[in-house]
């Protein structure tokens, strides 16, 4: 549930909170008040592009916050996989917009939009001001279809389009492997030469490094003998005077007075152990200077194999590993140019394998639409009749076809309808008014609803196009609605307004030569007035009152 709406520097708003209630919260007021606005800037708190225009002038920056409650298990999991703090079911999402960026934040973390997006879904669903427009568009019929028809075809769909992109990939490569005979042997030669050519170098990884090292010792080895050489004669290593004798004569002489004085013994000690290790020294130095003798032949050798792994590397990778790969692949191409008549007849055995598994997947969604085809028609019809359509008869017609395969199955979905008694169900963008249009998404909503978990439904000017008994039967319906679910609903029908929970005030003021659009939340007393307003007339007359009275009078009536 959608528990407030905080915004700030928003296009005319300078800042307002909206603490929304259970039930049905109606907004209302003049034309051009920002009533849009103010439900605009939840979808931009969700993640709607938003430009540095929406930010109020003078101001640095937007902020848009909505506070939800929210206990559902399907909401903290989601939470949870998204590493997301989440105590006692309060989600809070905010977006400050500034010229530069958005920074979006849930429970003050940062997230991406597509996060936020994703998380919005479990929340509330909003119907814009001309969504209804969208059932004028085939493609729209087979997503509500799909919604209604629930878990089990959302589950298919993944396979459904997994198998999809198989089979095209299969259609493509048989597509690419035709080939004359001539192309054939001259591909299958270079592939030979490759093959061949790298298979003889018989390569083991990591090899080059190892020979980079000993290359690199190999042609370095004159400095290094000669610095080994100095430093040898220095420490002792064939020397009369160096490091090593004069501490062994040192020791000598220590070792002659040391049983004098406890002190002194300790010190030989210490001296002890630098000639055991300087002589340690010397037989490490003495053995490395032993590997670096090595042969012309050995260098001419080593030099000559590091030539043939770079000249590899520079035609068919950047390392030995990458090398490897490539002839497994051109090893693979070599056997499929050398058969090819055998290639592309299992490359047709996959594809049939391919097309009956996805045909059979697309059996079963189908199917499934069909069966959900027939409880949609019998909800909707219950629905619209709620809704004044007296004697309505919708179908959902669903039509199969391998020539209408694609990444969701091979159904095309498509709404008829029939709104007067005797007249053949024809195509909705050939029979329905703005009017009934915006009817029939509320008892889409109304029938989807109950699919589906989300707590909070937005409705900004559903009632389009509509008045008069229309307008009672739809906010009836509205009414029934907010009995299970939160419902916020822009409206400039009164009928609608009558029904309210909570019914919120949005007026456009100027103060000090600058236009702000502030929201308060209507008393009892304070409905009455606004109501009136809504009935028409620019000057609320006494009659204009007492039918706001008996409108709000008939809506407690019929609750």
């Amino acid at each position: 549930m959608l528990i407030s709406l905080n915004v700030k520097n928003l296009a005319l708003i300078d800042a307002e909170e909206v603490e929304f209630r259970e039930g049905l919260n109606i907004l209302s007021g003049e034309t051009g008040a920002g009533k849009s606005v103010l439900i605009g800037s939840v979808n931009l708190a969700l993640g709607e592009r938003a430009g540095k225009e929406v930010i109020r002038t003078g101001a640095e920056y937007a902020l848009i916050e909505l506070l939800f409650e929210e206990k559902s298990e399907r909401v903290k999991k989601l939470m949870e996989e998204m590493e997301l703090p989440w105590e006692d079911g309060s989600i809070l999402i905010s977006r400050k917009i500034q010229p530069a960026r958005s920074i979006f934040r849930i429970n003050g973390e940062t997230v991406t939009t597509k996060q936020v997006k994703q998380l919005s879904e479990f929340l509330l669903d909003i119907h814009g001001q001309h969504e209804h427009q969208s059932l004028l568009h085939k493609k729209k019929h087979r997503e509500i279809l799909d919604e209604y028809a629930g878990e089990k075809l959302k589950k298919l769909l993944p396979d459904l389009s997994e198998n999809w992109r198989k089979l095209s990939e299969l259609k493509k490569e048989l597509r690419e492997a035709k080939l004359d005979e001539e192309q054939r042997l001259r591909e299958l030669s270079l592939a030979e030469f490759e093959v061949q050519e790298i298979e003889a170098a018989n390569l083991k990884p990591g090899e080059d490094e190892e020979l980079e090292k000993v290359y690199r010792k190999m042609t370095h080895s004159r400095r290094i003998m000669e610095s080994i050489s100095v430093g040898g004669r220095l420490t002792g290593i064939g020397n009369d005077e160096g490091a090593a004798d004069l501490i062994g004569h040192a020791l000598r002489e220590l070792v002659s007075v040391s049983g004098i004085d406890e002190e002194l013994s300790a010190i030989t000690s210490q001296l002890e152990e630098i000639d055991q290790l300087l002589h340690d020294f010397n037989r490490d130095l003495a053995d490395y200077q032993e590997s670096l003798e090595f042969s012309e032949a050995d260098f001419a050798e080593t030099e000559e194999r590091l030539n043939t792994l770079n000249h590899l590397k520079s035609k068919y990778g950047k390392t030995l590993e990458e090398v490897l790969a490539y002839l497994e692949k051109r090893e693979e191409e070599r056997q499929r140019l050398s058969d090819f008549d055998a290639y592309q007849e299992g490359l047709k055995k996959k594809l049939k394998k391919a097309e009956e598994e996805f045909d059979g997947l697309c059996e079963k969604a189908s199917g499934i639409r069909k069966k959900a085809a027939k409880a949609l028609e019998k909800e909707l019809e219950a629905a619209l009749s709620d809704l004044n359509f007296m004697h309505v008869v919708f179908q959902v017609e669903v039509k199969s076809g391998e020539e209408l395969r694609g990444e969701l199955g091979f159904d095309d979905v498509e709404f008829m309808i029939s709104t007067n008694k005797g007249e053949k169900v024809r195509p909705l963008s050939m029979v329905a008014s703005g009017g009934e249009l915006s009817r029939i998404m509320l008892g889409l909503k109304t029938v989807l609803a109950d699919k589906d978990a989300v707590e909070t439904l937005i409705f900004d000017e559903i009632d389009a196009g509509i008045s008069g008994r229309t307008a009672w039967k739809v906010s009836e319906k509205l009414e029934m609605l907010s009995k299970k679910w939160q419902v916020i609903c822009i409206t400039h029908l009164p009928q609608i307004a009558a029904m309210a929970d909570a019914h919120f005030y949005i007026e456009k003021n100027v103060e000090n030569s600058v236009t702000r659009t502030t929201i308060s939340l209507l008393e009892e007393e304070q409905r009455i007035p606004e109501i009136a307003r809504m009935l028409g007339g620019e000057e609320i007359s006494a009659a204009a009152i007492e039918n706001a009275k008996e409108l709000i009078k008939m809506a407690k009536n019929s609750i």
